[in-house]
This record gives structure tokens, C-alpha cells and sequence, in this order.
């Protein structure tokens, strides 16, 4: 994770919300379908609702830039072999 903010990142809006069910396989889906699309999103979930943005982040193979109270961004993780 970053420690600088982006201030990019403060414009961004939330595209995924994580409901009470919790991080289930569709919102895995559905994170890693707007990574391919953006490249860059913001994630937000309930406050009732447990959530590790490190397991999030490893489970749709992207990288966690940031994590503040109960937003996340994540970004494309860098394909191997490309520069």
C-alpha cells in the first residue's frame, strides 16, 4: 500500500459495493470485470460487514493501494512479461 495520496484517487467514485453478504464469489467477479475496464476502482462496503481488503485484493489477483475506514482502492495487477 501507498502512503502518499493520490489525489486522482480522492476523485474517483465508488464502482463496487460490498452488501452484508460479504465478499462473495460475484462481487470477486465483478471487481476483477471493472479492473479490466478502469484499471483503477474504488471499492466501499457496509459498515456491519467483515471485510480484509488484503484477502479482497489477493482473490481478484489485483494490487491494494489504499485502504481508508471502509473504502479500498485497487489496481490491475502488472502482467508478467510485459514492460
Amino acid at each position: 500500500m501507498t502512503t502518499k495520496t493520490d489525489p486522482a484517487m480522492q476523485d474517483l467514485k465508488p464502482t463496487v459495493w460490498i452488501g452484508k453478504q460479504g465478499c462473495t464469489d460475484a462481487a470477486v467477479e465483478e471487481i476483477v470485470a471493472q479492473l479490466k475496464k478502469r484499471k483503477t476502482i474504488k471499492i466501499k462496503w457496509l459498515q456491519n460487514t467483515d471485510v480484509d481488503p488484503e484477502t479482497v485484493a489477493a482473490a481478484a489477483r489485483a494490487v491494494l493501494v489504499e485502504v481508508r475506514g471502509r473504502t479500498m482502492v485497487l489496481t490491475e495487477a502488472a502482467k508478467k512479461g510485459k514492460k
